[in-house]
């Protein structure tokens, strides 16, 4: 059959099982914004307060659903607000399709009004970008994208399409839905060296990252760790992959991370790292980390391998396959002068409560009471990023979505729509600061037209908390504009976006709000009074090792 390009857009979207979009209409894609009006019965689309809202709601669906997210932009202005939300999904290897629209090929390279070169400007943060010159290659570019994003390391791939090509038609042939390329075969060293390195081990840990996430190699890792009876750690990106409570989790590893998991990894005789690159913020001082032991390094990019911290032994493959090869040549073992050793590192981070003011702690604490199991979570970035990874109580490997690599202010409000959209799930808690709710606020405005009942809780402190603490600790308290003197009414703003507003300044106060707002079928804000110096602890310096953590 012959169709235009919009409608082609449409028909590969379809194709491949994209029943929701997130964007932002203009004149470069009016073409396509007709057809998507055509298929609304197959395709829904979010629009957005703004351009970065809708990429980061792409990127919330894919984590949640586990789902490719698609994006839709318009040129100039339109593609560049998608950057951010691109270099996010980046950073965090999030599977995502880019569609932007761009002035007719007869304008390109004349300047032209809303002109920008996207695919060179997203280049360094894409898997891949494509640039439709002719409207043959529009079906076979699309599916090709949908195919990169998913395939090996997931990750954003753009497509820039020139007006004229939304309107050109062609003959459009039916395919079918793209699918991963799956890595089912590895290569490295011999798997039997690592199972032989590891059973003879007296001190291992396993540092687990999202890479056992993407792949859902959870529940073997969980075997393997039970069996060979191996202490384990995560990255922030693996929150929930394994249970919070489960004796062998040692919590999370690295600047924030805990004392024993630091500890631990320190002292090991080998080390196993799956799914990780062994980021700034895992391997601080990366000459000095973990150098008593065998370091094996499993990871399905090989780029990775020796990038931060030398292996000893290495496997480029998927997480799942490797596990599954490494399960049976395992030892079963007890290993219990190990932990007894690990259960003497343990140490609590003392924090206070009562007062005229919220701990963080209390706020996760009872956020995971109210929520259950099923709690979806969604952070910002900063303070209240780290204590809720330390302190919400992490099950369920799709649970926690957060900014990890770029550390993306304004993260939080636009994925959990996307979050919330694409599972259906509430409770859906968007857990944010004053500084990052600042930057995302707007997007209520999405919430309540969409009507989602999303619960951001914001721990207001009154300061970019992260910023103030490092200026306190290593600054000499010179709190250089980390102070803002804003006058915002939460309560007041929520209830003029059409949502509903609470301020709490005592764990009762939270907890009633917060039973309250389960009840509501609509967006709601939740003002959590915290002081201003409450610290993210235990922490590294920025280069430092376990010597120098900051307990106090």
């Amino acid at each position: 059959m012959v169709l235009n390009g919009s409608q082609i857009l449409a028909n590969v979207l379809i194709e491949n099982e994209v029943d929701t979009i997130f964007g932002y209409p203009g004149g470069a894609v009016l073409n396509i914004y007709d057809a998507l009006y055509e298929y609304s019965d197959k395709i829904t689309h979010i629009m957005t307060a703004h351009e970065q809202g809708a990429s980061h709601a792409a990127d919330g669906y894919a984590r949640a659903t586990g789902k490719t997210g698609v994006v839709l932009a318009t040129s100039g202005p339109g593609a560049t607000n998608l950057v951010t939300g691109i270099a996010t999904a980046y950073m965090d290897s999030v599977p995502m399709v880019a569609i932007t629209g761009n002035v007719p090929n007869s304008l390109i390279g004349r300047d032209s009004f809303q002109e920008v070169y996207i695919a060179g400007i997203t280049m360094p943060i894409t898997k891949h970008n494509f640039v439709v010159r002719k409207i043959e290659d529009l079906a076979p570019t699309l599916r090709n994208a949908f195919k990169i994003a998913i395939s090996g390391r997931p990750g954003p791939v753009l497509v820039d399409i020139p007006k004229d090509i939304t309107a050109a038609v062609t003959e459009y042939t039916p395919a079918p839905k793209q699918t991963a390329a799956r890595q089912l075969s590895y290569t490295g060293c011999n798997i039997e060296d690592i199972a032989e390195a590891v059973n003879k081990a007296k001190r291992p840990v396993i540092i687990y990252g999202g890479g056992v996430k993407n792949s859902n190699a959870g529940v073997i890792l969980k075997r393997i760790i039970e069996k060979a009876n191996i202490p384990a750690t995560h990255t922030l990106m693996a929150a929930g992959v394994l249970r919070w409570d489960m004796p062998e989790n040692l919590g999370m590893i690295g600047m924030h991370g805990s004392v024993v998991a630091n500890r631990a990894v320190n002292d090991a005789d080998v080390v196993i790292t799956v799914g990780s690159r062994f980021s700034d913020r895992v391997a601080l001082a990366p000459s000095k980390f973990a150098k008593k032991a065998t370091m094996i390094h499993i990871d399905i990019d090989q780029s990775e391998i020796d990038k931060n911290v030398k292996a000893d032994y290495h496997i480029v493959g998927d997480a799942e396959t490797v596990l599954g090869e490494l399960e049976p040549l395992l030892e079963e073992a007890k290993r219990t002068e190990w932990f007894e050793e690990l259960n003497k590192m343990r140490r609590d981070i003392p924090y206070s409560t009562g007062g005229d003011k919220l701990h963080p702690k209390e706020i996760m604490d009872i956020i995971s009471e109210v929520a259950g199991e099923d709690g979806l979570y969604v952070t910002d970035v900063g303070q209240h990023q780290m204590w809720a990874a330390q302190y919400l109580h992490h099950v369920k490997a799709d649970n926690f979505l957060t900014s990890g690599g770029l550390g993306t202010m304004g993260y939080g409000y636009g994925a959990a729509i996307g979050a919330q959209i694409g599972t259906g799930r509430k409770p859906v808690f968007h857990i944010t600061g004053d500084g990052s709710f600042h930057m995302n606020m707007n997007e209520a405005c999405t919430a309540v037209t969409y009507k989602l009942p999303i619960i951001s809780v914001c721990l207001n402190n009154e300061a970019l908390g992260m910023v103030r603490q490092w200026q306190k600790t290593f600054y000499g308290k010179r709190y250089s504009q980390s102070e803002p003197d804003r006058k915002t009414d939460y309560v007041k703003v929520a209830e003029g976006f059409g949502a509903k507003g609470f301020r709490c300044r005592t764990a009762e106060e939270f907890k009633a709000a917060l039973d309250e707002a389960m009840k509501l079928d609509t967006p709601v804000w939740i003002e959590c009074i915290v002081d201003r110096e409450e610290r993210v602890l235990p922490m590294i310096p920025g280069g430092g090792t376990v010597d120098d953590i900051i307990y106090n």
